[in-house]
């Protein structure tokens, strides 16, 4: 431990000796070396080559998850790591093309879209782990043909709500519920992607091929209620991953590359670009001030004039959510 030596000699408080540097100076070099102050983490970078990860979620200490798609596995990094380590091994509970993501701190739960997109297989199903063991806990096929598992919000009763990005519809789970029931369906959801809910009664979706977005009022008894396409004030271009962020707003990602902040007057969104740039962004989850980006890259998965070359390293960014406040 450092500790500075008070000098009470008035002799000396008069004649500083010529070798010793001013206090101020002291402490400065002192913080330096034993690194007060460090800048906040910017950065994470997932372990692999070619994981196109698609979705992001946290824990309140800091942890991040991420799910691969091309893996059938989950990633974590450790509050404050730099590095995203495999945590659920691929398959694991039959995971296979893992998208959504979404941690239930309250019900130690971290849930998992895992889909299948090539018909060979585990059937698409809403997984669940243990949040702090990665064990496995349930496994909920989905009803019906052509599903394709997406995202999940959780309701304030716990219960899980998933879009299925292959049928007009939203899922739900209830506490302790063995199957997946059907919630409600719109002709209008022709692409359903990110889910969050803006307030205990009020849930949002989006369409990421339209480019819509949508509330749907709840019920006291839980049941969807009327359903409402919102006017924007500025396009969206393949919107993907929604998180709350409190006071009926949301974080969203659009896969053309910005970070918006949305928020509500009547039935109008108003789109707030936090930042551009990224390289097809999926996914987005909020700690504390700060929110995470996630680059899934997925051109370099499908677009045959990629799909051959290095996409480089995956990577999760910080962003202040200090700005435009």
């Amino acid at each position: 431990m450092l500790q500075i030596s008070d000098c009470s000699n008035a002799s000396h408080r008069e004649r500083p000796s010529r070798h010793r540097p001013p206090l101020l100076a002291v402490l400065v070099i002192v913080s330096a070396g034993i690194g007060l102050g460090a800048p906040p983490l910017a950065e994470i970078t997932l372990h692999g080559e070619r994981l196109f990860p698609e979705s992001v979620t946290s824990t309140s200490d800091g942890a991040i998850f991420a799910g691969s798609l091309a893996k059938h596995m989950v990633f974590k990094a450790a509050p404050g790591a730099a590095i995203a380590e495999p945590w659920i091994s691929p398959g694991t509970n039959g995971l296979m093309d893992v998208l959504g993501v979404l941690a239930d701190e309250r019900a130690g739960t971290l849930w998992v879209c895992s889909s299948n997109r090539s018909g060979q297989g585990e059937p698409t199903a809403l997984k669940s782990f243990d949040l702090k063991t990665g064990t496995p806990k349930g496994s909920f096929p989905f009803p019906g043909e052509k599903s394709l598992c997406n995202d999940i919000a959780i309701g304030p009763d716990g219960t899980a709500y998933v879009t299925d990005t292959g049928n007009p519809r939203i899922l739900k789970l209830k506490p302790g519920g063995s199957a997946l029931e059907v919630w409600t369906t719109d002709d209008r959801f022709d692409s359903l992607d990110g889910i969050a809910f803006g307030n205990d009664t009020t849930l949002y979706v989006n369409t990421v091929a339209s480019g819509h977005l949508f509330r749907i009022q709840m019920g006291r008894d839980g049941a969807a209620g009327r359903v409402t396409q919102l006017a924007l004030s500025g396009k969206l271009e393949r919107p993907d991953g929604m998180r709350s962020i409190g006071d009926n707003q949301l974080l969203l990602v659009e896969g053309a590359g910005r970070l918006d902040r949305v928020s509500f007057d009547g039935d109008t969104a108003k789109i707030d670009v936090l930042k551009d740039g990224y390289n097809g962004p999926t996914a987005v989850t909020r700690v504390g001030n700060t929110a995470w980006v996630l680059e899934a890259k997925l051109a370099w998965m499908s677009d045959p004039k990629l799909k051959d070359q290095d996409p480089g390293p995956f990577k999760i960014y910080a962003v202040s959510l200090q700005q435009g406040k």
